[in-house]
């Protein structure tokens, strides 16, 4: 049976299976009686590129088919430090999970920073290996940067965010209609949009800094990111539009 690698995100860890991602996904979800429920966010990992970093004896030893013929679900190979030790390159396709195990496949793709559009804001949740929800004026491309090329006190060696849906708040903070906008404090973030808006030398505001663990996934405006300084890699995220022609099992489960 083949051996597959799997970084998830919340919580952070690498994760050896002989489960294909559809059926790994299902199994984080749901369990394996269908007695758990949560969603699950997860990359494709290429062995071939991690084997050096980490203990291929005992992977080999322990991701091995059970007494009864059934493939090994999860082996667990680090619980620490997991995104930072994978090169950017190593990353295959991420997955995202709904709560019943249906899953949707996003496929890598280097980012364009010149499509960026500039004087607008934005509303990042980070992932891993932080999870505060963050307002900012920065662009995708440049949010990485700042924080992880050392030129602030705080300093991350490599991030996963998603960018969230703003609907007119990101040009209009103040006025702008937040009617579709089903965030639970929507007064707390116009003060810190505002707050971005008439500070020009202040680039981030955190939101909130407990994550909840689930991502409303209807709330997706372009996709995620992950990236280390002036490298980023991006996960395009399909209108409802588009979702609902391509993978209508996931878009019901949203």
């Amino acid at each position: 049976m083949s051996k597959f690698i799997y970084l998830t995100a919340t919580p952070e860890a690498l994760i050896a299976s002989m489960l294909p991602p559809a059926e790994f996904g299902s199994y984080l979800s749901t369990g394996t009686k269908k007695r758990n429920k949560g969603q699950v966010i997860f990359f494709e990992v290429d062995l071939s590129q991690i084997e050096k970093l980490i203990d291929m004896e005992s992977l080999n030893r322990r991701c091995v088919p059970k007494e009864d013929g059934k493939p090994k679900s999860s082996v667990y190979l680090s619980v620490y430090k997991t995104l930072e030790m994978i090169p950017l390159s190593a990353l295959k396709s991420l997955y995202l999970t709904a709560d019943n195990g249906t899953l949707l496949e996003l496929k890598k793709t280097p980012y364009n920073s010149s499509k960026e559009v500039e004087g607008k804001l934005y509303l990042f949740q980070e992932l891993c290996p932080v999870t505060p929800l963050v307002a900012s004026g920065l662009t995708p491309s440049a949010f990485v940067k700042r924080l992880t090329d050392g030129s602030t006190p705080i300093v991350l060696p490599k991030l996963f965010f998603v960018d969230l849906k703003l609907g007119e708040l990101a040009t209009n903070p103040i006025k702008g209609s937040a009617e579709y906008l089903p965030y639970s404090n929507v007064g707390h973030l116009r003060d810190c949009l505002e707050i971005l808006k008439g500070e020009y030398e202040k680039h981030m505001k955190t939101v909130q800094r407990i994550y909840s663990g689930t991502l409303l996934y209807r709330t997706i405006e372009t996709g995620f990111y992950v990236g280390s300084k002036n490298e980023l890699f991006y996960y395009p995220y399909p209108d409802m539009t588009e979702l609902e022609n391509t993978n209508y099992e996931f878009f019901r489960s949203i």
